[in-house]
C-alpha cells in the first residue's frame, strides 16, 4: 500500500531525537491535511498529542476525556485531572 486511508502511529516520537520526532510529526499532519489520511496516534508525549485535531484521553482502559484542538498545555492540565 502507498498511501492508505488510516496510518496507525504507537508512540511514533519514542526512540527518535528531538530533531527526528518532530519532523515525522510534521510528516504525519501533511498526511492528514495534504492527502486526507487518517492518522490514529498513541503517545504519551503531550507534545506529540498536541499535533493532533483531538486527543482521546484513556485511564485504566476506559475512555477518561477528549480535547479537541489540543495544544501542549490542555494536554498536560487534562493528563493532571485524571491523577485527581
Amino acid at each position: 500500500m502507498t498511501r492508505p486511508d488510516v496510518i496507525f502511529a504507537d508512540e511514533p516520537t519514542g526512540a527518535l531525537d528531538s530533531v527526528s520526532g518532530q519532523e515525522l510529526l510534521s510528516f504525519l499532519r501533511r498526511c492528514v491535511d495534504e492527502l486526507g489520511q487518517t492518522v490514529v496516534m498513541v503517545t504519551h508525549d503531550p507534545a506529540a498529542a498536541a499535533h493532533a485535531d483531538r486527543v482521546v484521553l484513556l485511564a485504566d482502559g476506559q475512555v477518561a476525556g477528549e480535547l479537541a484542538d489540543p495544544t501542549v498545555d490542555s494536554v498536560l492540565e487534562a493528563l493532571r485531572g485524571l491523577g485527581a
